[in-house]
């Protein structure tokens, strides 16, 4: 019997052994990853792991069990233990299986490309990333070249009647490269994670990408507190989406916990500015037809013309706010439901990051964040930083040890994306300035 049919025996046990309503989940993955470090192979690991939760409702109080493997004789037995501790929790109002669920979906959005390199075709991608941040003049050395490979299935099946399956493959490349030495030294990293290997940016690429960032943190100085516009780098940029993700997200929203629990309908960000979370891009790195729950999924703009639109929300988090689902619950095996974005991205701007810059006298542009982050209850925004000083519209000297603060809300009104925007990491944003902000430095 295939997965999905053991899954729906498991939730018919369920059921049978008293539960009002149920669903189980499947995650079965397998990996293979690898790095070379001056020719010399250091990690050579392959993975291969199942794991299985069952989720049963006593009217309103709800439990969980999960286990490591699909054993269709004990399947009783784990029903009724599930049963039994659903029978002795506290209810909850909000608890129970989505009320809309998806049907069999046959939209195929391009998630497993049916490639399954072997360790050799790994180990060449890796030392190739390696070897290459090792050539360039100034490197003194390399925390090695990685590449990876994985598959993961996930099947879900409600007693409602929802069966779902998704088979993703994953496949990256990374590298790390040193430039000076003893307390001078700096480092830096380049990667490219895709869903089809024909997608995958050459290794040698990423290999003398780190090899260039790190030569140019060469020597940072400490620049003077001021206020200043700043530049997020891309690579950092989108985690200005991922503080706005947790502001809006339905946990945050009903706990009462979030910023911008009253600013629907409101504009938080300046006009212009999109913000679009899709789950149904093709080869999307999270990309999914629908959510843990069943409950199909749909790109919908969580911000439009800067005006907040919607919340991030599963079947719970819907019912104490009085909504719907949006179809953003993500769970695993061993827990509830919770709602999370997929493929969120800022849509781009007009102005090349070089024109977003150009009128900049003095300002600072951020390659790295540390530590920190923005507070989601009162938008206090305070985090360590490093990358270079922008002189008369130009990049100029490497700066470090330094912190960058504001605003929250203050930041989104007063952000403008440059037309750099690329797909690579899930959250995804272009070149972002914010004016004002204020860097502490000697």
């Amino acid at each position: 019997m295939s997965h999905q049919e053991r899954l729906s025996e498991l939730v018919a046990a369920a059921i049978h052994a008293g539960a009002d309503a149920a669903d189980a989940v499947l995650v079965a993955s397998t990996s293979l990853s690898v790095g070379r470090r001056g020719g010399v192979t250091e990690q050579l690991e392959r993975s291969e792991g199942l794991d299985l939760g069952l989720r049963v409702f006593t009217g309103r109080s709800a439990a969980i069990v999960s286990a490591t493997a699909i054993e269709p004789d004990r399947f009783a037995q784990l029903a009724a233990r599930a049963v039994a501790m659903a029978r002795v929790v506290p209810e909850d109002p909000y608890s129970g299986l989505a009320e809309a669920m998806a049907e069999p979906d046959p939209i195929d959005l391009q998630l497993d490309d049916g490639q399954e390199p072997d360790a050799a075709a790994l180990l060449a991608r890796a030392d190739a990333a390696d070897q290459a941040a090792r050539a360039i003049a100034g490197i003194t050395n390399t925390e090695g070249g990685e590449a990876g490979y994985s598959r993961t299935e996930v099947i879900l099946v409600t007693s409602a009647g929802f069966a779902g399956r998704t088979l993703r493959s994953s496949h990256s490349v990374q590298a790390v490269a040193l430039a000076g030495a003893g307390t001078d030294m700096q480092r830096d990293y380049d990667y490219s994670t895709t869903v089809f290997l024909a997608e995958l940016e050459d290794a040698e690429t990423i290999g003398r990408s780190a090899a260039t960032r790190a030569l140019a943190r060469l020597n940072p100085t400490r620049p003077r507190t001021t206020k200043l516009p700043v530049v997020f780098d891309p690579r950092v940029s989108s985690s200005l989406l991922g503080s706005f993700a947790s502001m809006i997200n339905g946990s945050s929203v009903a706990r009462g916990t979030s910023l911008l629990k009253d600013r629907m309908g409101q504009r938080v960000f300046a006009p212009g500015i999109t913000i679009t979370d899709d789950p149904r891009r093709l080869r999307g790195l999270r990309s999914k037809a629908w959510d843990g729950e069943g409950v199909p999924t749909k790109a919908r703009n969580l911000v439009e013309d800067g005006v907040l639109t919607s919340w991030v929300l599963d079947s719970r988090t819907a019912r104490q706010l009085g909504l719907a689902s949006t179809g953003h619950a993500s769970r695993g095996t061993s827990g509830p439901p919770s709602p999370t974005t997929t493929n969120l991205f800022m849509a781009p701007g007009t102005l090349s990051p070089a024109a977003l810059m150009e009128d900049i006298v003095e300002g600072l542009y951020v390659t790295e964040l540390m530590g920190g982050g923005m507070n989601g209850v009162t938008g206090d925004y305070s985090r360590g930083a490093a990358g270079f000083m922008i002189r008369h519209g130009q990049l100029a000297e490497p700066v470090a040890e330094i912190t960058i603060a504001g605003s929250g809300l203050d930041m989104f009104a007063n952000l403008t994306p440059a037309n750099d925007l690329r797909f690579r990491r899930g959250t995804d944003a272009p070149t972002i300035r914010v004016e004002g902000l204020t860097l502490a430095g000697a």
